[in-house]
């Protein structure tokens, strides 16, 4: 349960490998979450290929940490075929929220880069991995070795709990 009071975004990286061992941890993780009816709407692309990382850091304003990043995770979900498709998102967030937490208890550092439901941004992505159809990109995840770091902030606020 640490990870949860010590996860920060880290959009700075050292120019240093993370194994593939750490990232089948860090998917197994993200496979882990619950999902609407086990529907399980997941798919994930890693990518470490530097030119593909680029492209994607350009995708919004706020995505450069992509191409500094030792790989990225692209989460994606099946955008047809769901038995409840108005929870693809939801358990999608489930899912990412798992990964930065995994990322967080091996040492590593992530920021969650949020694509959907941006059309726009959803199909840039999608574009640039070359996704079939029926899946759409739903977040990217640069990960590394973090080469920053601060303390997480409390945003616990006794005003926002209600007692009935």
């Amino acid at each position: 349960m640490s990870a949860i009071f010590e996860r920060i975004s880290i959009r700075k990286y050292e120019k240093k490998s993370v194994s593939d061992e750490m990232i089948k941890k860090i998917i197994e993780a993200g496979c882990a979450a619950p999902s609407a009816g086990n529907q399980q709407p997941w798919q994930f692309y890693v990518v470490k290929n530097n030119e593909i990382l680029e492209k994607l850091s350009h995708v919004h304003q706020w995505a450069g940490p992509v191409a500094e990043a030792d790989f990225a995770i692209v989460p994606c979900y099946k955008n047809e075929g769901l038995w409840a498709q108005e929870f693809a998102h939801v358990d999608m967030a489930a899912c990412t929220e798992n990964m930065l937490l995994e990322i967080t208890e091996l040492g590593l550092g992530a920021v969650w880069i949020g694509i959907a439901p941006d059309e726009a941004r959803t199909k840039l992505v999608n574009d640039i991995l070359s996704l079939p159809k029926d899946l759409s990109s739903f977040a990217i995840i640069p990960v590394g070795y973090p080469a920053e770091s601060h303390a997480q902030e409390s945003r616990y606020d006794e005003a926002r709990i209600h007692f009935i």
